[in-house]
């Protein structure tokens, strides 16, 4: 296997109209202090020369492959042409940009699953554009591991984890209505939740045995049974079962209990059971540099824990330390994939 650090990774434009472009650029103008890992941007050459013009940047843009990617990077941003179907215009989304979209993602996982880059690392996009143009998948998650199946053959079953400093967090549930929770929790989701988080923590990650902490799904974890019974007939027998299988994991926890300091120094990750459950500490505790890293799929992929931020495109006021910080994760991890398979 070529080394990672001679392969770029492979960073998809996002929707052209909302941050990425803006953000991409600022990781790379800044790639010496901040020691960005290189990377080959996948998208239209001329949005972001333009988005470089709007922001005042002289940024060399270079039209290459990846194989020429890392030489190139230290003195010119190097991309591998998708074109846009429409105008760019910085905070005004375009249907007809939806091709090149996805088929920035779509090359970014063909050129990870033949070796040609490291990694994915997707910037933003959003649904609605996206939907308008007829794409049928629930969204970008959901899209990454369609690609993967049908490249693959294999029926995949994508987590989303959010990654900081502070804590790494795990929805079991992710965007459904909370009244819908309940219904779609079942043993074998949150089973297969929790083995596919340990296994990507130990191959990724580098955790030999990652301690796994699981949340209840209601308050006080259910009190034995007086505040729900899902607790004690859903998620406790899947611990029971793990537990055997040699996993260190505890729970079901209060979820209210789980996330102040002395907590979290017991366990790797948190498992919970719905999409706030985990977001809302994950965001509290790391908003600027939490890392959105899809676990489960046949590639690496990590993505900045925020939207497209159409309000913020083209201003030059846009952060970039989530985007930095999911570069950076998703090099660490092809660089412990690569180790470990050496």
């Amino acid at each position: 296997m070529t080394p990672t650090r001679d392969r770029p990774l492979a960073l998809t434009m996002g929707d052209p109209a909302g941050i990425g472009l803006d953000i991409s650029l600022a990781v790379w103008m800044n790639r010496h202090v901040w020691q960005t890992p290189p990377f080959i941007l996948i998208g239209d050459p001329a949005a972001l020369d333009e988005r470089a013009r709007l922001l005042g940047y002289d940024v060399a843009v270079r039209e290459t492959d990846c194989a020429e990617a890392v030489s190139v990077f230290q003195n010119a941003l190097p991309v591998l042409p998708v074109a846009c179907g429409a105008v760019v215009t910085p905070g005004l989304p375009a249907s007809a940009n939806a091709g090149a979209i996805t088929g920035a993602i779509e090359t970014a996982v063909r050129l990870t699953m033949d070796g040609s880059a490291s990694a994915i690392v997707t910037n933003p996009i959003a649904k609605s554009v996206l939907y308008d143009a007829g794409f049928k998948l629930p969204g970008h998650t959901e899209f990454l591991a369609d690609i993967g199946e049908r490249a693959t053959g294999e029926k995949l079953l994508p987590v989303m984890m959010l990654a900081g400093p502070k804590l790494m967090a795990v929805p079991v549930t992710i965007h459904i209505p909370l009244k819908d929770v309940p219904a779609q929790l079942t043993s074998d989701l949150i089973y297969r939740t929790c083995a596919i988080t340990v296994r990507d923590l130990q191959d990724r990650f580098g955790l030999a045995s990652p301690r796994v902490a699981v949340a209840g799904l209601n308050p006080h974890a259910g009190e034995n049974g007086a505040l729900g019974l899902e607790d004690d007939a859903i998620i406790r027998p899947v611990i029971d079962r793990l537990k055997a299988e040699g996993v260190d994991i505890s729970g079901p926890l209060p979820a209210d209990t789980m996330f102040h300091d002395r907590a979290r120094a017991t366990y790797d990750v948190a498992i919970c059971m719905y999409h706030d459950q985990a977001l809302i500490p994950a965001k509290a505790l790391g908003f600027d540099d939490s890392v959105n890293v899809t676990l489960g799929l046949p590639f690496i992929r990590t993505s900045p824990d925020h939207g497209t931020a159409f309000s913020l495109a083209g201003k030059g006021i846009a952060r970039a330390d989530s985007l930095l910080a999911a570069l950076k994760m998703a090099q660490q991890l092809a660089d412990n994939t690569a180790r470990d398979k050496s």
